[in-house]
């Protein structure tokens, strides 16, 4: 295993610094990355490689890039024409990227946004993004959520974070879910069907893989705003993986914090969850985060104070042999280090820490 970023919109001077930090791989987060897009509106194979071949000059390599499916799944329940095209140019894109030299592609499952309901004050007086079911309401979701690549808080603070808000590019078709028409749960599972069955054989073809994020938060039962997370438990993210179960290109985002999100007992899920998917080799990257509380009332924070053993966690994905990458994700917010370089870099010598005092067995 080794250290990772996922950055937005990435500065040479950015790359420098992650370089600096003793990152060594790289998932390029940005959504919707147009300075990939061809004449035809797909990415471009030749420009997926330019943009490769410069994060190696820094030093780096380009592992994951972000695969903007944008509203294809709400839009595959309301609205199927607008989704079928949306699919052909994630096979597109797909194809691109592989014909580029990136063949680790992620994606998330979110039709409305990643939910939260305010923030809570943490180590010092930093700023937590937080879910407590019973303070929801729209108004809430609409403020303090998160929308496609944006950041609660964003918007202000320059870097890396985007406008956080929905509407805009960089929301990438999330929407309230005041305003998603609807998701029962078996629409939900119609969507997550047709998005494996429209994408799954092409990256199968190319050589790709496709990570998908689970959805975050879990939601109580009969869902918020008439939408249902389906993919908000063990047994729903298993059931996702089962819809393609014997494809090697179909795989997870396994994002900690999410997982942690699902259980009243956090670090025993997380562990579970580990030994599921890492046994089944289904673990394509990791967002190795942590978070305090547990199901329907919890707020991220750093990486060392959560309620997940993340030493456990190191342990046991040693245990099943994953070897790939862990990215920090989802740090507090605060107005002393705006663009949270300074708390990034603290979850990643906090988990390079982690990776020497628990190094992979020998022989």
């Amino acid at each position: 295993m080794y250290i990772g970023e996922q950055i937005i919109n990435p500065t040479e001077a950015r790359l420098k610094l992650s370089r600096q930090l003793g990152v060594t791989d790289v998932v390029i987060d940005t959504r919707p990355n147009e300075q990939l897009l061809g004449a035809d509106g797909a990415w471009d194979a030749a420009k997926v490689a330019d943009q490769r071949r410069w994060v190696e000059s820094l030093g780096l390599k380009l592992e994951v890039l972000a695969l903007d499916i944008g509203s294809m799944l709400l839009d595959s329940i309301h609205n199927p024409d607008r989704a079928r095209r949306t699919a052909e140019k994630a096979r597109a894109d797909i194809r691109a990227a592989a014909d580029g030299g990136v063949t680790t592609l992620k994606y998330n499952v979110q039709m409305v946004g990643i939910t939260r309901t305010g923030f809570a004050e943490g180590r010092g007086g930093v700023r937590c993004s937080a879910f407590r079911a019973r303070d929801y309401s729209p108004a809430a979701d609409a403020d303090f959520s998160y929308w496609g690549v944006g950041h609660p808080g964003g918007g202000a603070h320059g870097a890396d974070i985007a406008t956080n808000a929905t509407g805009t590019k960089e929301a990438v078709g999330q929407v309230l879910g005041t305003a998603s028409g609807g998701v029962t749960e078996e629409q939900g599972w119609r969507a997550l069907e047709f998005l494996v069955d429209q994408l799954i054989p092409t990256a199968e073809a190319a050589g790709v893989r496709l990570a998908g994020h689970p959805h975050d938060p879990a939601y109580p039962p009969g869902g918020l705003n008439g939408v249902n997370h389906v993919v908000g438990s063990l047994e729903g993210m298993k059931r996702f993986l089962d819809i393609a179960p014997e494809s090697a290109s179909h795989g997870l985002n396994f994002c900690q914090g999410t997982v942690a999100e699902m259980s009243t007992d956090p670090n025993r899920i997380v562990q579970e969850a580990i030994r599921e998917f890492g046994g089944r080799k289904r673990i394509f990257m990791v967002h190795f985060r942590n978070i305090k509380g547990g199901y329907l009332d919890f707020h991220e924070c750093f990486p060392d104070e959560g309620a997940v053993d993340m030493a456990e966690a190191i342990r046991t994905y040693r245990e099943v042999g994953y070897d790939g990458i862990l990215c920090p994700d989802h740090v507090p917010v605060s107005d002393l280090d705006p663009a949270r370089e300074r708390f990034f870099a603290f979850a990643l010598g906090y988990t390079k820490g982690l990776l020497q005092a628990f190094p992979a067995a020998s022989g």
